[in-house]
């Protein structure tokens, strides 16, 4: 899988999860300021990501995570893909 397929089911998942149009979401955009996420959200997201991708994010990891860029940083990372 390519960081770009990564990107775009990330995008497909927090569009559903968010309730934000998917063009709406770039790689820069800011999961709380510019996606309107909660707490209680950025936990329902990283266990959808952990579904999708059948991985584990760990708590120091979730800490890490404000951008959509760190989403896929983290995911890339736990199926061992390069950008």
């Amino acid at each position: 899988m390519t960081p770009e397929e990564v990107f775009d089911r990330v995008k497909t998942i927090i569009a559903e999860k968010l309730g934000v149009e998917e063009d709406e979401i770039t790689i820069d955009s800011d999961l709380t300021e510019d996606l309107g996420a909660d707490s209680l959200d950025l936990v329902d997201l990283v266990m959808a990501f952990e579904d999708e991708f059948n991985l584990k994010v760990d708590d120091e990891q979730i800490e890490s995570i404000s951008t959509v860029g760190d989403i896929i940083e983290q995911i890339g990372k736990g199926l061992g893909i390069e950008e």
